[in-house]
């Protein structure tokens, strides 16, 4: 019965996915393109190159924090839905420290990054301590924190830190910003993501301390009980899952970005939260998450230059995989689906 739940769990992504595609080749052939030339064209543009490979990792690479951000609070049982205001207070301040402070190459870079989490992590605990201290709802409290550090940001792009009459900050200077990987665009930034990754998945799943924060997460009234101090663990959820998406916003600002403007980080927080809940809250899965919905975003440029296919198309996909995933997984809790599964394991073990 456990393994079954798995294996249908593990494979509601994968249909999802094949659904999402099926219906994605349906409207391509509705606009009058051949669903195959197109998917060619997809594949191409985001793989058909070492530099479209670079952009395709370059473009996950903001995706795998705030996805990492979003799966390491939901794996406590808190719902931070703030990974966007986390991502921008960790890149201002990570520009002025960048643009202010005179220091530049290795130790500004250092600087910048652990700047940049330190300051996720504390615009995220304001929603921790809201939550612990005086019962007020985190989903509410981050969304709102949200809209507070993107006017923030605005702010201070167009004025304490503006460079001239453009409405921008200064430009991180060159012996700052993060290096490239084998002269593509992707950028040592993707490494530290893949490391914050691995780390997140060896913190949760091979520690004493992960394995209490998951026990949180899956009852916290038991967790409780049998000794937990999960007021801890609720607010250190909050402190690393902010410091993961400001050590992003950082990471993007230092490597891809260079400055703050109108528009930078738009929606990477709602998109880590669905790229979480698709991996199922697996720091790896989610990783590859990331990736395969930067494949679609970058490829989808490449797609419309050949077949004439919009690139609206390749945002449809990525909705359906979001709205299949969720309501699969919904409907393998359901008690009924369950039933079916012991009925089927039953079945199964009769015929051996």
């Amino acid at each position: 019965m456990k393994n079954s739940g798995k294996l249908v769990s593990f494979l509601v992504p994968i249909i999802s996915i094949l659904l999402a595609f099926v219906i994605g080749c349906i409207i391509m052939a509705v606009l009058g393109a051949n669903p195959f030339v197109a998917l060619e064209s997809l594949w191409i543009g985001a793989f058909g190159s070492l530099r479209n490979v670079g952009t395709t990792l370059a473009r996950s690479t903001p995706l795998i924090f705030t996805s990492l951000c979003a799966c390491f609070a939901y794996r406590c049982g808190v719902f931070n839905l703030g990974g966007e205001g986390q991502f921008l207070m960790g890149s201002i301040v990570c520009c002025y420290i960048a643009t202010q402070s005179g220091i530049e190459g290795l130790p500004a870079i250092i600087l910048c990054l652990v700047g940049g989490a330190a300051a996720g992590g504390v615009w995220s605990l304001i929603s921790g301590l809201l939550k612990v201290y005086r019962g007020q709802n985190e989903m509410i409290i981050t969304i709102m924190l949200n809209y507070v550090a993107t006017l923030f940001m605005g702010v201070v792009y167009t004025n304490w830190l503006r460079d001239g009459s453009v409405p921008q900050t200064q430009a991180v200077p060159d012996a700052t910003q993060l290096s490239r990987l084998f002269g593509l665009r992707v950028t040592s930034a993707f490494v530290i993501a893949l490391v914050v990754g691995l780390l997140v998945y060896y913190f949760l799943f091979y520690t004493s301390k992960g394995f209490q924060l998951r026990a949180v997460g899956l009852n916290m009234t038991a967790a409780e009980f049998n000794g937990f101090a999960v007021k801890k663990y609720i607010l250190m959820s909050f402190i690393v899952s902010g410091a993961i998406a400001g050590l992003g916003g950082s990471a993007e600002l230092l490597g891809t970005q260079f400055r703050l403007i109108n528009g930078f980080g738009n929606g990477y927080g709602f998109d880590g939260v669905a790229m979480a809940l698709i991996g199922q809250l697996h720091p790896l899965a989610t990783i590859l998450v990331a990736i395969f919905f930067a494949a679609l975003r970058v490829g989808s440029t490449t797609m419309q230059a050949a077949t004439g296919v919009p690139t609206s198309v390749s945002d449809i996909i990525q909705a359906l995989v979001i709205v299949f995933t969720v309501a699969g997984l919904a409907m393998v809790k359901l008690p009924g689906f369950k039933a079916f599964l012991g009925r089927l394991t039953e079945r199964r073990k009769e015929a051996a």
